[in-house]
């Protein structure tokens, strides 16, 4: 199930390097485009058409919205344990972002100041994956930094089953964080009708949330007209395991991540050969057992690799260069270690931290950058739903104090009315 690539003669082995399998899908960008255009052009009648042909739920505009009674009722319709669940990961989170959060600043000096104010966004679009699975917690990742952030227009978006409806969990999600404002509506419509709005859905500001090729593609096609978070899915994994670690506990994570569905990447680097032996066989087991295990077993045999390397030292540079949205370190003395990990999206720590952990109630984000996005952005957080905007003042004594600094440089520059407009304000004193 896992593809095995000898890596120690390599400083980085190529082969995990290489694109992320994409499972002979090419990229559907004209599809996409095409979806964004039609929704943009023609609003609601777009996107309730698209909304049947990919969900296969007949809708109307005023079914578009959910209604605040049934975002309430869906409470007492899931188990308590779930709510309890949501709760104690909305709890988690808020503590977390909270630490998040700047102010402004000022530097002030006797005839000129500088600084940054920070003002949240006003209003922001959270896309909540559907289809295999049910996703309450990803409502409780957007919702809850932006609302640590101070943005008060949050609108979650999710796909509708068969029947019309969002699922009741991710409705009880909402209602356990407070959002009122939710669509029926997925996929790349889903992310076009946000971005550009309709007679139904009001524009907005950002749109952040994990999804498949289509949402990714489309995040990126409206990209510019609104703000978009980072590529967030297919969902990845790498683990890096050596002395002490499980093979069965290597196995079950690698196959937590592969249930998410196809185009995942599922990596394990080790510099112990005989492990590689017992991850796979224990794989065999572990997908067995999966009430999904065919889809598994092809995420696994599309996506999984199995990568030897020399030591320690060639592992952590390996995982590095991968750069992956999830990164488990499980050996000895793994604590350490994170200090030479630079591109990675989330790190967990020892055996007893698994990605599900921070998947749900960790008190970290899930929502982070993926196919290598993770060289230079990050995970989901208040930073995300802020602007810092630059504050600066000066005095006449100051700007004299400057001036043949800004002479020079507009001089260089070849933009000389820089400099006049700095020198036209001492021009009384000649």
């Amino acid at each position: 199930m896992l593809e095995i690539i000898d890596g120690r003669a390599q400083s980085t082995p190529v082969h995990i390097l290489r694109p992320r399998p994409h499972g002979g899908l090419a990229q559907p960008e004209d599809t996409v485009r095409g979806i964004v255009e039609d929704v943009r052009d023609h609003g609601d009648s777009a996107l309730i058409s698209f909304t049947e042909r990919f969900d296969k739920a007949h809708l109307t505009p005023d079914r578009l919205r959910v209604t605040p009674e049934e975002i309430a009722r869906s409470r007492s319709l899931v188990r308590p344990e779930l709510i309890d669940a949501l709760e104690v990961t909305a709890e988690k989170l808020r503590s977390t972002c909270a630490r998040q959060v700047t102010t402004d600043w000022f530097d002030e000096r006797a005839d000129e100041f500088v600084g940054e104010v920070v003002r949240p966004l006003s209003r922001v679009g959270i896309y909540v994956p559907g289809g295999r699975a049910t996703y309450p917690s990803s409502v409780v990742m957007g919702a809850v930094p932006a609302q640590v952030a101070g943005v008060e227009g949050i609108a979650v978006c999710s796909p509708p089953g068969a029947g019309g409806d969002i699922p009741e969990a991710t409705l009880a999600a909402c209602s356990v964080v407070g959002i009122e404002e939710v669509y029926r509506m997925g996929g790349a419509q889903g992310i076009a009708a946000l971005a550009y709005g309709t007679a139904s859905v009001r524009p907005v500001q950002k749109i952040v949330g994990p999804g498949n090729i289509y949402v990714t593609l489309a995040k990126r096609r409206v990209s510019g007209w609104v703000g978009v978070d980072t590529d967030a899915g297919p969902t990845e994994v790498a683990i890096v395991a050596g002395e002490g670690a499980r093979a069965r506990e290597v196995a079950a994570d690698l196959v937590a991540q592969a249930e998410h569905g196809p185009l995942g990447t599922h990596v394990l680097i080790t510099w112990l050969p005989e492990l590689v032996e017992e991850v796979i066989e224990a794989l065999d087991g572990e997908v067995m057992h999966h009430p999904r295990a065919d889809e598994v077993e092809n995420a696994l045999i599309e996506g999984g690799r199995a990568v030897i390397v020399s030591d320690l030292e060639h592992a952590l540079a390996t995982a590095d260069a991968f750069a992956p949205e999830h990164l488990e370190l499980v050996f000895e003395g793994a604590r350490a270690a994170v200090d030479r990990i630079h591109n990675a999206g989330s790190i967990f720590v020892g055996h007893y931290s698994p990605v599900p952990v921070g998947d749900y109630v960790g008190g970290t984000n899930h929502v982070l950058p993926s196919g290598g996005a993770a060289r230079w952005s990050s995970g989901l957080s208040v930073r995300d739903f802020v602007r810092h905007i630059y504050v600066s003042g000066f005095e006449r004594s100051a700007l004299e104090r400057l001036a043949p600094h800004i002479e020079a440089l507009s001089e260089a520059e070849g933009l000389p009315a820089h400099g006049r407009s700095v020198d036209l304000r001492f021009e009384d004193d000649r």
